[in-house]
């Protein structure tokens, strides 16, 4: 079953290594299985007060797969880059299977 990794990226506080992780992250993201789904555009807030600063959601074939690109060797030195860069919450969710969906 799809599920789906939600970034919010709350403060950069290191715009220039945070410049430098983005284009890194995509290449390893897609041979994992993540397809970007959202990257960073412009956030409505319909209810709540929840005002997320820069949001990243990204699909892959299943929650397994999104842990394992996470915890890889391979995004290891990136996410140091991002966590020393930036203040994020970052989530999986998982998708709903055809069959519950009308």
């Amino acid at each position: 079953m799809a599920a789906y990794l939600i970034v919010d990226v709350v403060r950069i506080h290191d715009p220039q290594t945070y410049d430098r992780y983005k284009p890194q992250v995509a290449a390893g993201l897609a041979a994992a299985g993540g397809r970007y789904l959202a990257r960073g555009g412009t956030v409505d807030v319909l209810e709540g007060d929840w005002k997320p600063n820069r949001l990243i959601v990204v699909r892959f074939d299943s929650a397994a797969e999104a842990r394992r690109w996470w915890a890889s060797d391979g995004y290891a030195p990136l996410r140091q880059m991002r966590q020393s860069s930036t203040d994020c919450n970052m989530l999986i969710v998982e998708g709903c299977a055809e069959r519950d969906t009308p």
